[in-house]
C-alpha cells in the first residue's frame, strides 16, 4: 500500500446542513465522521470520503453560518479535484445542469477531461476523468449509480508566486516529482500514488493574497504512514530546509503537524492510523456525534449549541 500523496483536505463552508446535502447527496460521498472542531466544540467538523474513509479520499469542513465568502488569491488552495471514471463527465455534467450546481464547460488538462464547479459555499471543486479506475473502491449509498461513483482525489492546485520554493518540499519530503508543465501549471505527481497522488501549481505572481472564508480551503495534508514516518519527514523539514512544524497534536483519527510552506499554504503532515473506524464500527461511520475525551464531559452543552443537520 503506497503511503505519500494527499490524506485530506480541509475547507471553510457556510450552512452546516446545506453542507451535509451538498456533497452526501449532490456528490455521493459517505459522511464518515461527524464530530467537533476540536478547537471550537460549539463547531461541527464534517469528513466525507469513501466507504470507509481512506486517506486520498477524505475531504473535510468546518461549517460557520454566517462566515464570510473568502477571496481566492496567491498562497491558497485554488481548485479541489475529484477522480471520476472516463466516461462519467458527461453524466456528472448533466447532474449538476438538473441540480442546479455551478459549472463550466469540460476542458483538457494535462490530456484528461476536467469538470470545474463550485459548491453551494463558493468552494472551487473540479471532477477529472480517468482511465481505468472503474473498478476502484467508491461509496455507493447514495443514488449516484455506480459505475459514475467518486473515486477519491485527483489533486489540488496551489496558487503561488513562484512554483520551485514549493515544489522542492512536495518532492523532498512529500515524494512527489515534477512530471510536466501545461501553461502557468506545473504538475507533480507522487510515484505510485494513484488517489490524491496529484499536486498542480499554478504559477502566477502579482496577485493579492488570499483571504480566508467560505469556500477557502484551510490547508492540505499529506499521508504518512505512522508516527515514525511522521516525525522523519519533521526531521527533514527541519534540517533540509529551515522549517519548523507544530507540535504532534492527536485528532483522534489520525495525528497531526502543521507548517507554512513557502508558498504560505497551511500543510498538515496526518498519520494513515488509527483511522475512522477507531471509535465506531465501519458500518456506522457518520451516524452519531463523536467527540473526543476531552470534550465528552461537555457533551450536553456541545449538542445544545450545534445547528440540527437532520
Amino acid at each position: 500500500m503506497n503511503r505519500n500523496g494527499i490524506h485530506h483536505v480541509t475547507a471553510i463552508a457556510g450552512n452546516a446542513r446545506r453542507n451535509v446535502e451538498f456533497y452526501t447527496r449532490t456528490l455521493g460521498l459517505r459522511l464518515v465522521k461527524k464530530t467537533v472542531n476540536f478547537d471550537d466544540p460549539g463547531t461541527y467538523h464534517f469528513y466525507y470520503g469513501d466507504e470507509v474513509g481512506a486517506p486520498g479520499t477524505i475531504l473535510t469542513f468546518f461549517p460557520w453560518d454566517h462566515v464570510a465568502p473568502g477571496r481566492l488569491g496567491v498562497g491558497e488552495t485554488q481548485e479541489t479535484a475529484f477522480r471520476v471514471p472516463e466516461g462519467s463527465i458527461g453524466y456528472w455534467t448533466q447532474r449538476f445542469v438538473e441540480k442546479g450546481v455551478a459549472h463550466s464547460a469540460p476542458v483538457k488538462r494535462f490530456g484528461e477531461t476536467v469538470l470545474s464547479f463550485k459548491d453551494p459555499h463558493g468552494m472551487r471543486l473540479a471532477l477529472v476523468g480517468v482511465a481505468g479506475i472503474e473498478n476502484s473502491p467508491a461509496w455507493i449509498g447514495t443514488d449516484v449509480p455506480a459505475e459514475h461513483a467518486i473515486r477519491g482525489f485527483h489533486s489540488v492546485n496551489l496558487l503561488l508566486a513562484e512554483a520551485a520554493p514549493t515544489g522542492a518540499i512536495l518532492t523532498d519530503i512529500f515524494g512527489f516529482t515534477e512530471i510536466g508543465r501545461e501553461g502557468s501549471l506545473v504538475r507533480f505527481k507522487a510515484e505510485g500514488t494513484e488517489i490524491g497522488g496529484i499536486v498542480d501549481i499554478h504559477e502566477a505572481g502579482g496577485f493579492l493574497p488570499a483571504r480566508m472564508g467560505g469556500g477557502s480551503v484551510h490547508h492540505i495534508a499529506f499521508r504518512a504512514a505512522d508516527d515514525a514516518a511522521e516525525f522523519a519527514m519533521v526531521k527533514k523539514l527541519q534540517e533540509n530546509h529551515g522549517i519548523r512544524t507544530t507540535e504532534q497534536k492527536d485528532r483522534n483519527y489520525f495525528r497531526s503537524v502543521y507548517f507554512r510552506e513557502p508558498g504560505h499554504v497551511l500543510f498538515e503532515i496526518a498519520t494513515d492510523v488509527p483511522g475512522f473506524a477507531a471509535d465506531e464500527p465501519a458500518a456506522q461511520l457518520g451516524q452519531a456525534l463523536k467527540l473526543p475525551d476531552f470534550l465528552e464531559s461537555r457533551r450536553a452543552q456541545i449538542e445544545a449549541v450545534l445547528p440540527e443537520i437532520a
